[in-house]
């Protein structure tokens, strides 16, 4: 599957192995990950399996998630993802930036072409997690029309502890 989404500044497309050198750039970043659950990425090859499972992924005639590439002017400056949840009809989205392009609304931008996505795919709610402390992340969730859903906790790679948390949910 090769889908192409066009935005006024942006445009998304499948993540590609060959995007390794400005995927680790973000993925890599300790001080741009360190609210998020899965990352830091701690060595390239955590980087290149990411990748290449994106890929994979990608080639599949129905994807099980959905990767993008975020590209700025055609230079790589991110990434946008939809995956399906376990509850029918719900998927979550989630981004993230090089630290370079925050505060300009490109994540808000790529979000809402995912939220377009997700509609086009059938989805009906789409949620989105961040950690209390990350205020770039739940303003990006209200800027899409998301609202608190509820607050939890959950495990978070670089804080060695549970960590307050956010989900915020739309209804598609």
């Amino acid at each position: 599957m090769e889908k192409i989404i066009q935005t006024p500044r942006l445009t998304l497309r499948p993540i590609r192995e060959t995007d390794f050198e400005t995927t680790y750039a973000y993925t890599g970043d300790l001080e741009g990950t360190k609210y998020m659950v899965f990352l830091p990425h701690k060595t390239p090859d955590e980087a290149r399996k990411f990748l290449r499972e994106a890929a994979q992924e990608w080639a599949k005639p129905h994807p099980g998630y959905f990767e993008f590439a975020v590209l700025l002017q055609g230079k790589h400056i991110g990434g946008v993802a939809l995956t399906p949840c376990e509850e029918e009809g719900t998927g979550e989205l989630g981004w993230i930036l090089q630290r370079a392009h925050w505060g300009k609304g490109y994540a808000t931008e790529a979000a809402q072409a995912l939220v377009g996505f997700a509609r086009e795919i059938g989805l009906q709610k789409l949620i989105a997690h961040c950690d209390h402390r990350n205020t770039g992340s739940y303003r990006v969730m209200e800027h899409l029309g998301m609202a608190l859903e509820k607050t939890g906790v959950r495990p978070y790679q670089e804080a060695g502890a549970p960590v307050a948390e956010y989900q915020y949910a739309l209804t598609l």
